[in-house]
């Protein structure tokens, strides 16, 4: 019995945010939107419009910069909610033609539609359709697909006519090189700005001429085991199936203070409110954390991170908060802080056991005693920051192990 060949669709949604914004505000069609923080403010782009994209700007650029490139954009703050909302409509509309999603953010997925009922038609035929989905369900939203043999082609072919593009990658092993030869070699995954600048000072700068090197060749390049991974890439061969589960490895929150905070109190409050954040998604998700994470950025924008096992996995908010406080008084920080944040990782149903084998970088927490009191306050809190807001309810702030313990 043949296997008939995989046929995989990467779908993106384009300028998914700002497209968002366009689309409840009609009289911002058209006009440079960008959604991040203002131009007079400390952080970066979330994302823009392609209006804004002929100005020079893009996702991850100081918002100050973006001001000064597009003076007449139009800055939004993003709102998570709505996205999530619009993605879940989106996400609907792709499992209608197979279970086989893999989401990878709110505005792109992979889905293979090998198996997709022949009344669709083939891959082609499905994108067309997809697409029309997309922007009927959503007002007007559009998104550009790429159609290929695997992830890998598929997800090059998604970007390559943006916006509202729809681009096949031939199936024939020459085809394929013909198409990847002319692209940047940056086009490959694991080769980044730093790894293509270095490629581009020898010389190097397109998929085809990686094509023509031997392996030894390309492991000088590379390594020895990129080397393999690289020589498979530039001819298109990528057995990867698209996942349709992603197992979450942690769970963090950071914030970023404009200008840099001096005032270690305000410090301390702001790391507590991402220790309670992090506690929230954890017993939403009915996870629990076995090692803690804390992160701080100076003005220089060092960043130092520490971590800390605890005793057993826990969501609870004053065992967590106990491990940030006991990491964040072991630095004796005094500099103005640019941003700090809490995460924890090892991750486990709750109930279950952490993976074992973390090695511990700081002294142990202690276990928190079983105490249905601070797990029922922790879930009332939840209820009533779902029902009124998050800063409806805010906790007293805490000194010190020492005091919590009473």
């Amino acid at each position: 019995m043949n296997v008939p060949a995989r046929t995989i669709l990467h779908v993106d949604m384009d300028a998914f945010y700002a497209a968002v914004e366009q689309l409840d505000h009609p009289e911002w069609r058209n006009k440079p939107v960008i959604v991040g923080a203002p131009p007079d403010r400390r952080g970066v782009v979330a994302t823009c419009s392609y209006e804004a994209r002929r100005f020079g700007v893009h996702s991850a650029m100081p918002s100050r910069t973006a001001g000064k490139l597009c003076p007449a954009g139009i800055f939004v703050p993003p709102r998570m909610e709505r996205y999530e909302a619009v993605s879940s409509r989106i996400m609907d509309v792709f499992s209608e033609f197979t279970p086989l999603v893999e989401p990878l953010s709110l505005d792109e997925a992979f889905l293979d539609v090998t198996g997709a009922p022949s009344q669709w038609g083939d891959g082609v035929a499905i994108a067309r359709e997809l697409k029309r989905r997309v922007f009927e369900r959503t007002g007007g939203l559009t998104a550009s697909v790429g159609v290929a043999g695997n992830k890998f082609l598929a997800k090059v072919a998604s970007d390559l006519h943006k916006p509202d593009g729809l681009t096949v990658v031939p199936r024939d092993a020459a085809g394929v090189r013909s198409f990847l030869a002319p692209l940047p070699v940056t086009r490959l995954w694991g080769v980044g700005k730093v790894s293509g600048q270095r490629l581009s000072e020898a010389g190097i700068r397109t998929i085809g001429q990686l094509q023509s090197l031997p392996l030894p060749a390309l492991g000088k390049l590379f390594g020895a085991a990129g080397a393999r991974h690289v020589a498979e890439l530039c001819v298109g061969i990528d057995d990867r199936s698209v996942e349709t589960e992603h197992e979450e490895k942690s769970v963090s929150g950071e914030h970023t203070f404009d200008p840099d905070c001096a005032d270690m109190d305000q410090v301390r409050r702001m790391l507590q409110e991402q220790v309670e954040r992090v506690g929230r998604r954890l017993r939403a998700s009915g996870k629990e954390g076995g090692t803690a994470h804390l992160k701080v950025r100076f003005s220089d924008f060092r960043t130092i991170t520490r971590q800390m096992s605890l005793a057993r996995p826990t969501d609870s908010d004053r065992t967590l908060r106990d491990a940030a406080y006991a990491l964040w008084e072991k630095e004796h920080i005094r500099q103005p802080v640019r941003l700090v944040g809490f995460g924890v990782s090892r991750l486990a149903v709750k109930g279950q056991t952490a993976g074992a084998g973390q090695q511990l970088l700081l002294d142990v927490v202690p276990p928190d005693k079983p105490d249905s009191r601070h797990a029922a306050l922790d879930r009332t809190v939840d209820r009533l920051r779902e029902t009124f807001g998050r800063d409806a309810l805010k906790r007293g702030h805490w000194r010190g192990t020492e005091d919590t313990a009473r």
